[in-house]
């Protein structure tokens, strides 16, 4: 595992290419003994959501993540977006800028979102004292983006400890505010076109049905591939160029302080609009491209992903989708697994673009009505 301490371990796995390669473990290396996971999450998502705050509860969780990667110069690092929160993988050497990025982001939250994000800093050498791990694999997602799919039950212990108040990384002074470059959540909610946007989250149920369970996860992954281009929610053109006052709102209080978030609001309106006439005209811009960005929005999303468990946010056909959930329910019923899941009729996009024409800018897909907060939900009730 020597080979695997540094910096640029995520840099050094082996990529797959088709998604149902989450289900081989020969995907998956060990995160090295002196690596953290920095995890954090929204306390009390699903009252903010059915509120109709999804938007701010998806900017928070895609929060943790830029803020991290902007304090540790927006290196490599694995990590997973969870709708509600997120989990990013880090070297020890960089656990003192982790802390203060999550101490930072918490007041942020607090203070322009109003909702109270907790966080957490764990050891993987506490994780594997429990006799779990945190096993890594790098999917690429297109030419220009790979996403990090966890597996081990370590990442589900961290989230545990957290919620138990354990690992806490407190809240800098009110007032402070992390670096959140390139956040941005300017698109409107993607309608549905084959059916519904579905939400599912199914992880493992006994533990020693693991094989039955990556069968499991083959079988739906093979349903959704049915549909055109793997029940992307997005369409393959990318989503259309349009203005929405939520996002504009969330971007500002993101990256600009109060006193210039009017300014900031005038920059973003000029920037959506100037990039709504160069694709209406077919135009380019100073090397940006719009239609090309577009189609890159969409390839480079996360709409499905492994987290300890499968997660996808997928735009099925009611035929599929019931197909889908018998497999689901007859693994629950055989104890393989135990799921969760969610319909709206919309997906929402959150992003973060490191600089704007780079190719790698990233972006997270969510149910737009809850989506994993409320799948996650759905999930703890069946448990109860």
């Amino acid at each position: 595992m020597a080979q695997a301490t540094d910096d640029d371990f995520f840099d050094t796995l082996p990529v797959f290419v088709e998604f149902e390669g989450v289900a081989d473990t020969g995907n998956y290396k060990a995160l090295p003994d002196d690596w953290v996971l920095a995890t954090a999450d929204i306390v009390g998502s699903t009252k903010a959501i059915e509120a109709g705050r999804y938007k701010a509860v998806n900017m928070a969780g895609a929060s943790v993540i830029s803020a991290v990667l902007n304090a540790l110069g927006k290196k490599n690092y694995p990590f997973v977006f969870g709708g509600d929160g997120a989990l990013v993988a880090l070297p020890a050497s960089a656990a003192t800028r982790a802390r203060e990025a999550l101490s930072a982001v918490q007041t942020w939250v607090a203070d322009d979102l109003k909702l109270s994000l907790r966080a957490a800093l764990v050891p993987m050498s506490d994780i594997r004292a429990m006799g779990l791990d945190v096993r890594v694999a790098r999917f690429r997602a297109s030419p220009d983006v790979s996403y990090a799919m966890f597996a081990g039950g370590g990442a589900s212990w961290a989230e545990a400890q957290m919620k138990a108040g354990k690992y806490a990384v407190e809240p800098a002074p009110p007032g402070t505010r992390p670096d959140l470059a390139g956040l941005s959540c300017r698109w409107n909610p993607i309608q549905a076109r084959n059916g519904e946007i579905v939400s599912i989250i199914a992880v493992p149920g006994t533990p020693g049905a693991s094989a039955q369970f990556q069968k499991l996860v083959a079988g739906v992954v093979a349903i959704a591939a049915e549909q055109s281009r793997g029940s992307h929610p997005l369409p393959a053109e990318g989503p259309p160029i349009s203005f929405t006052t939520k996002g504009v709102e969330a971007e500002a209080r993101a990256t600009a302080p109060v006193g210039k978030r009017l300014l900031r609001k005038l920059a973003i309106i000029g920037q959506i609009a100037l990039i709504y006439v160069l694709d209406r005209l077919g135009l380019t811009a100073g090397g940006f491209d719009p239609k090309r960005y577009k189609v890159e929005v969409s390839q480079n999303s996360d709409f499905r992903k492994f987290d300890d468990g499968l997660k996808m946010t997928i735009d099925i056909d009611s035929e599929r989708l019931r197909r889908i959930e018998m497999l689901l329910e007859n693994a629950s019923a055989a104890g393989i697994s135990r799921h969760g899941l969610h319909r709206q009729d919309s997906a929402l996009i959150t992003c973060f673009v490191p600089t704007p024409l780079a190719h790698d800018h990233i972006h997270f897909i969510d149910g737009a009505a809850g989506g994993y907060a409320m799948a996650a939900s759905n999930l703890k009730a069946k448990l109860s």
